[in-house]
């Protein structure tokens, strides 16, 4: 099939506005590679530039290892799934299918083939003289991926497929998607906003906001080793826990977190990972904490000591403790808990992250719990908060002064 490497892509807006910002990333052949980000992080753009749909400013677009920047999107073998379904109204399920190979005057014979097996594999033999509009959303979707692989291209894009259909069929469509891959075998790169999906058939995950590529790694390595703030707080949940205004402080022979309301001693499996931990202990710096919710519990034994403010969840309870008016800690419970009552909260302190409180980079360092990939794009690190906020407020488009 095919393999996918972006070197040092920018993308600006006319109006000077960045896009994306020196995104750099490689996806390996028979990969599912998805980009994960809300509105306006850049991963839809990206899909459009590898696809040859748009310019990029600057940087350079692999496929196999051949240099596709200036290649006609036709002449990429590449095929592109959009999240609202581009079917022709006139054109039967079949006709549809048929379009692209068509349009690349390939032999009659073949489309038939061709479209016989998509339609096998998708469930659409029962479908193929129908028109587009009295199929279901899901239906559509379905000859729209079926119109993608008749070609048999080198690399699937899907720009956020499943967008726009409601649970049950999102899931149906997702296990049509998971086995498609698998029975091709082919490459596949996926972008979409929903967490779920992209850590349910992603083998390694783009984390993107606002145009920067935050972390390219495993579902697992992300969850356990944020590469900074908004990474920990994207992969997840319920969503991670923060607390802020946290000081490192020599205690004993080791070292604890303070903050307003508590402590933490820090096991020696944190404080190994935290190799630069004498720059910060004693020191007028602060960092912060993460903890997922699920590595804090209500139990007598608990360091904290909080008021129950809300509770959550049916097969897996949360509660909302406040700590102080500052710190509202969202943690598991094996017990009902009522709104008001008092508790103690026990947090595993091995499972801790630690971030600095300017760059919001990890000061934790992998250990051997971190799965290795081999590829260059484990070791990319994101740009500091400081100096990402900086490169978007430059390319901000200027406003134009009123006249006087």
């Amino acid at each position: 099939m095919a393999s996918l490497k972006i070197n040092g892509l920018n993308k600006v807006f006319p109006s000077g506005e960045t896009a994306l910002y020196d995104v750099n990333l490689e996806a390996a052949d028979k990969e599912f590679l998805v980009f994960l980000g809300g509105d306006n992080s850049g991963k839809s753009t990206l899909l459009r530039i590898v696809a040859g749909l748009d310019d990029a400013s600057s940087g350079t677009v692999e496929i196999n290892g051949k240099d596709m920047t200036d290649v006609e999107p036709k002449n990429r073998d590449i095929a592109m799934v959009f999240k609202n379904n581009t079917l022709y109204p006139a054109l039967n399920v079949f006709d549809n299918m048929a379009f692209g190979l068509r349009l690349r005057k390939a032999p009659e014979a073949l489309v038939r083939e061709r479209v016989k097996v998509a339609a096998e594999i998708l469930g659409l033999n029962d479908s193929l003289y129908r028109k587009p509009k009295v199929l279901t959303a899901a239906a559509k979707q379905r000859v729209a991926i079926g119109r993608a692989i008749v070609r048999e291209p080198k690399l699937y894009l899907f720009d956020e497929p499943l967008s726009g259909l409601d649970e049950k069929l999102r899931l149906d469509m997702l296990n049509v998607i998971i086995n498609l891959q698998a029975r091709l075998g082919g490459t596949f790169v996926y972008a979409t906003k929903n967490l779920s999906e992209a850590l349910t058939i992603g083998t390694r995950v783009v984390v993107l906001k606002d145009g920067f590529v935050q972390q390219i790694d495993t579902p697992a390595n992300l969850y356990d080793y944020p590469a900074n703030t908004y990474v920990a707080f994207a992969i997840g949940a319920p969503t991670v826990n923060f607390i802020k205004k946290v000081k490192i402080i020599s205690a004993d022979g080791g070292y604890c977190a303070t903050f307003n309301g508590g402590e933490f001693r820090l096991p020696e499996n944190i404080v190994s990972r935290f190799k630069n931990i004498a720059d910060y202990a004693d020191k007028d710096k602060y960092v912060t904490l993460g903890i997922r919710p699920e590595d804090a519990e209500i139990s007598q034994e608990g360091q904290l000591k909080g008021k129950v403010s809300a509770v959550s969840g049916e097969e897996e309870k949360y509660a909302e403790c406040d700590v102080n008016p500052d710190i509202c800690l969202n943690v598991s419970t094996a017990n009902d808990v009522e709104k008001g009552k008092e508790v103690n909260v026990f947090v595993d302190v091995s499972r801790l992250y630690i971030f600095d409180a300017v760059t919001c980079l990890t000061l934790l360092e992998r250990d051997e719990g971190y799965t290795q990939t081999g590829l260059r794009d484990a070791d990319f690190r994101p740009l500091p908060y400081d100096e990402e906020q900086s490169i978007k407020e430059n390319s901000k488009p200027k406003k134009q002064q009123k006249k006087k």
